[in-house]
């Protein structure tokens, strides 16, 4: 038996390779007689671009840039393929990390930090750009990065409009006499986790202004702006932000980079598994385990586990995927693409203490599941 061990992260508790690392830790507890890859997968969210350069063996080059509040971090992106091509987190600048959790508000952060990691890779003479987007602060639209990159947003006067998306309901015009002429010539690959519109109630200020820090207020003010830069563009450059899919992803961000630099939204875990040759690691196996820390319908909208799984089944592949948790109730949606749908929680346990434990749960899970596999492969025998 070849099993691939294909996890996402577990939000907030273990990066997809310690993930993995914990999979197959169990499985090896059991005694099952077994071969194995590790292949730890991301959507686009945290992570992304560290799985990518270390899979590509590329390299680090460090970054001095500025956080969602304007304050000088250090920060990094990667370099793969003979340095041609950059590997870049927007949480890495622009994350919810660097922030706590009186600091939240979209209303107020920025993405320009993202936009000078594109600025300092272009300065290392690329000419592709992939950009996982997850992660992220902000809800502005991709603005700071754009203006990072020298494209101006103008208010009726033909003043600049602060950096803070809270302003942009003043948005009359955009300069893009400025723009970084190298961009013109990069290809930029937006690797996006959600499917979710620039706006409306599954938009980006609806839906993530709140996980973001914004009240309803807030987010009805920055629903106001990215409506407004959306009437902007449209009026200017005949595109609509608001129609594009995956347009909500990082606040917006996406429809942003789309609409102003030609950048190419995709889906973060097809294009990730495409790339680093997930199918040829798929042919040898014969079971493959993924998971993440909530497995439920939206997991069906793109996330990790759902490609893993989509790609498998078309291979006849049995799919096993563990999570933090899982529906209640037999889901025939999720039931068509993993066979097998295992919560690792061991007891009723506050959502802190859950996360605490989750590599020990993992090993006991993924010890439980050899042990069942050793036994079938006995009878069997």
């Amino acid at each position: 038996m070849h099993i691939l061990i294909a996890p996402n992260a577990f939000k907030n508790s273990l990066t997809a390779e310690e993930a993995a690392e914990a999979m197959l830790a169990g499985l090896k507890q059991s005694g099952l007689h077994f071969t194995h890859e590790n292949f730890p997968v991301a959507d686009g969210g945290n992570g992304t671009a560290s799985l990518i350069v270390k899979r590509h063996r590329g390299r680090l080059m460090a970054a001095e840039v500025h956080d969602p509040l304007g304050r000088k971090i250090r920060a990094g992106f990667g370099l793969i393929e003979n340095g041609k091509t950059a590997v870049i987190e927007m949480a890495d600048a622009s994350g919810l990390q660097f922030l706590s959790a009186a600091e939240l508000n979209p209303l107020v952060a920025s993405s320009a930090g993202t936009g000078e990691m594109i600025s300092q890779s272009l300065d290392a003479g690329v000419n592709k750009i992939i950009l996982g987007m997850g992660g992220s602060a902000t809800v502005d639209g991709g603005a700071g990065i754009l203006r990072a990159l020298g494209i101006r947003f103008l208010n009726a006067e033909g003043v600049v409009i602060p950096d803070k998306p809270e302003m942009m309901t003043s948005l009359s015009s955009i300069d893009l006499s400025g723009l970084d002429s190298r961009i013109g010539n990069c290809e930029l690959m937006i690797l996006c986790d959600v499917d979710n519109p620039l706006l409306g109630d599954q938009g980006a200020a609806a839906v993530f202004g709140p996980q973001k820090g914004a009240s309803a207020e807030g987010v009805r003010k920055l629903e106001a702006g990215l409506s407004r830069f959306r009437e902007t563009v449209l009026r200017q450059m005949d595109k609509d932000m608001g129609a594009v899919k995956y347009g909500g992803t990082a606040g917006g961000a996406s429809a942003g980079l789309n609409a102003l630099l030609n950048a190419k939204l995709v889906n973060g875990i097809d294009y990730f598994l495409e790339m680093n040759g997930f199918d040829e690691a798929l042919e040898k196996s014969s079971l493959v385990i993924t998971g993440e820390g909530s497995l439920d319908e939206q997991t069906l909208q793109g996330k990790a586990p759902f490609g893993v799984a989509s790609r498998a089944k078309k291979k006849g592949i049995p799919v096993i995927a563990l999570a933090g948790k899982v529906p209640l109730k037999q889901n025939k949606a999720l039931d068509k693409y993993f066979d097998v749908l295992l919560a690792i929680g061991n007891a009723p346990a506050e959502l802190q203490t859950a996360i605490q434990v989750t590599p020990d749960n993992l090993i006991r899970t993924a010890a439980a599941i050899g042990h069942l596999l050793a036994l079938v492969i006995k009878d069997d025998g």
